[in-house]
């Protein structure tokens, strides 16, 4: 599906940002016009306007930003397990099956145990999900492995697709 919103980036910032080896800055060139204009219209439906790379590429920010800080636990207690479907079959378009498989175990996890998860409506109870839910631990270790080879893979794709991603112009 072809993106609704494609921001503008000027080409000699894009051409400058493809030669650096950092390749945060590439994301979040990409990533941070999507995270305004989500903030900006406050509601998930955004992403039905968005290519399905635009989609993987904001939802894995938000993946990376709560995993990265608390686990798959974290992810899906904060409400974003709905777009672990969606990321599934986008990261297998991408051929990224290592990740699409992980993801499919963490909702497998979550179906199992979501009266759990959803039931731990204090710190504490939060908490204990860690201790309660051990299989989560080997789940982000695996992630921990696949996120910076997954990452990269997807900054490969929306550069050389950057169309799909945003306009590029030489206009100032």
């Amino acid at each position: 599906m072809p993106s609704n919103f494609l921001p503008t980036i000027k080409s000699s910032i894009f051409e400058a940002i493809q030669t650096t080896d950092n390749q945060r800055e590439v994301y979040d060139l990409l990533v941070d016009p999507l995270h305004e204009e989500l903030y900006r219209r406050q509601t998930f439906d955004f992403l039905s306007e968005l290519s399905w790379g635009q989609q993987l590429l904001l939802a894995t920010e938000y993946m990376q930003m709560h995993v990265g800080q608390g686990g798959f636990i974290q992810f899906i207690h904060n409400g974003y397990i709905a777009l672990l479907p969606n990321m599934i079959e986008q990261m297998y378009r991408l051929k990224e099956v290592e990740m699409g498989n992980l993801l499919d175990d963490v909702l497998k996890i979550y179906v199992l145990n979501r009266d759990l998860i959803e039931s731990a409506n204090s710190v504490q109870e939060f908490a204990k999900l860690y201790d309660e839910l051990k299989e989560f631990e080997e789940i982000d270790a695996r992630y921990q492995l696949l996120v910076k080879p997954y990452s990269n893979n997807l900054i490969q794709y929306a550069v050389k697709n950057i169309n799909e991603f945003a306009i590029i112009t030489d206009e100032e």
